[in-house]
């Protein structure tokens, strides 16, 4: 049984129909991606996955449909969103930005292991864990973003755009660590505009276009791909 299985997944926002009654699978421990334009639908699917979007159709997540439960309800069964954006609480530090990711948790000697482990992951918060997150850099608030998601323990973690905005270095930082992620088991869904790189971190990858899942198959199968490589490899 995979971990998430959309069927016939719509999203509408009044009249416009966003998402067209799409199919998607992740497998436990899996590292997916889901590449496409500006405008296909990519961060309207995490929405309807995290509850943040009304959504017809079905989603499965470990065995139970989701559809229709609200946001809260979806972040306690395990499944944690990276925004787009970052979204950081700019006025509280690193360490309460962490603190905020383990809310629903009370098992505090795990927690301050969690801690550990994000300060182990990217050192640079470790150094600035007192500063507030509103000061910080892009690539330091995206880093923080996802240590706050990791804090919840997921099950599933989604990220949206994690290379937004970022420069050249950091965008690297953050996809090597995405793969350290990866390789502990943790199973993701990631939205990324750089298609390259989604593709060469990731194991599957669906193709969006304009609401509707256009190709999909084996990551590299797909880096391959002459339709892939014109429309998003620039080549």
């Amino acid at each position: 049984m995979p971990l998430l299985a959309l069927e016939k997944v719509e999203v509408h926002y009044g009249g416009i129909r966003a998402v067209k009654g799409i199919d998607l699978v992740v497998e436990q421990g899996e590292l997916v991606c889901l590449i496409g334009a500006n405008g296909a639908g990519k961060t309207t699917t995490l929405r309807a996955i995290t509850g943040l979007a009304h959504a017809g159709g079905r989603i499965i997540y470990d065995g139970k449909d989701i559809a229709g439960a609200k946001p809260h309800e979806i972040a306690r069964k395990g499944i944690a969103l990276v925004p787009e954006g970052r979204g950081v609480f700019p006025q509280l530090t690193i360490e309460e930005n962490l603190a905020m990711g383990a809310y629903t948790r009370s098992d505090r000697e795990a927690i301050a292991a969690d801690v550990d482990r994000v300060f182990t992951l990217f050192p640079r918060l470790k150094e600035r864990r007192r500063q507030t997150a509103g000061t910080m850099s892009g690539g330091e608030q995206q880093m923080l973003a996802i240590g706050r998601a990791l804090m919840s323990r997921p099950r599933l973690l989604l990220l949206d755009e994690p290379s937004m905005g970022l420069a050249p270095l950091m965008v690297e930082r953050i996809f090597e660590v995405i793969r350290l992620i990866a390789a502990e088991g943790v199973t993701m869904l990631l939205v990324e505009q750089n298609a390259r790189l989604a593709l060469e971190a990731s194991r599957r990858a669906y193709v969006l276009e304009s609401g509707l899942v256009t190709l999909s198959g084996e990551a590299p199968a797909l880096l391959h791909d002459p339709q892939v490589r014109q429309a998003y490899l620039g080549e």
